[in-house]
């Protein structure tokens, strides 16, 4: 059955266990030099970009191999009919595209949360570089910092954590998938746990998306990356959208 699998698919599939299983079993360290950090983090190097969306939750997290499964079997459900509607070159420019759009919208909004903690802790007094300067270093010595008052104090440690935060996992791309397949065929109805009837995807993906910005905007987002969803998925869309009208053209 897996030999059935378009190739790009199949591929891509392939190349994400791989990963997962050396990154988890035989280079532990794999994990701080390809997860996706701040791009104006310490630890961001340019190729995080790209390598982010291979990386998956560790396995000896909380449901960790859960979040590579269930990437898996999104792109496995979406990803052929899509490959072989939009063919090899577009279909592989929709995943990456996607993977990028997810990774620039979920960091425009970190930019503007870091830099209302970086205006917070200069209003009282803190330069915000010696705390870019101590990213480098692990938890125990960072805590060697002690800011003048607790209010700046707390800002400093937000300021930390987020620029030791990682991005990781193909949900960007895979969320740009499934959205130009609700844009390309959106009266195919689909099952979803919890919901007894099948529903359209052209009415589920809405509603998803809506969710999405919720969580990310609020913050309720329990360490999940929903605005990198909701920029995959934009993607995703406005692409297929554009290819719509040649679809039958210039394949």
């Amino acid at each position: 059955m897996f030999n059935n699998i378009p190739p790009i698919t199949r591929n891509i599939i392939i190349i994400n266990v791989i990963v997962y299983l050396i990154s988890n079993f035989i280079f532990k360290g794999l994990y701080d030099s390809l997860v996706g950090y701040y791009p104006f983090s310490p630890l961001f190097k340019s190729w995080q970009v790209i390598t982010h969306m291979f990386m998956h939750a560790p396995l000896d997290e909380p449901g960790g191999i859960m979040h590579i499964l269930f990437n898996m079997f999104t792109l496995f459900s979406f990803g052929p009919i899509l490959e072989q509607t939009l063919g090899d070159k577009k279909y592989l420019i929709l995943y990456f595209a996607s993977g990028l759009g997810s990774f620039f919208l979920f960091n425009l909004w970190n930019f503007v949360e870091i830099q209302q903690i970086v205006s917070g802790l200069e209003s009282l007094g803190v330069n915000a570089s010696e705390i870019y300067s101590r990213v480098s270093l692990n938890t125990a010595e960072y805590l060697t910092f002690h800011a003048s008052s607790q209010e700046a104090q707390n800002l400093a440690d937000q300021l930390y954590r987020d620029l030791r935060s990682p991005m990781l996992g193909a949900s960007g791309a895979i969320f740009g998938v499934v959205a130009a397949f609700a844009t390309l065929y959106p009266d195919s109805k689909i099952g979803i746990m919890f919901i007894p009837v099948p529903i359209k995807v052209k009415y589920l993906l809405p509603i998803i998306v809506v969710i999405s910005v919720y969580l990310g905007v609020s913050g309720n987002g329990g360490g999940i990356a929903h605005l990198a969803h909701v920029g995959g998925a934009l993607v995703g869309w406005l692409l297929a959208r554009i290819w719509k009208k040649h679809l039958y053209r210039f394949n």
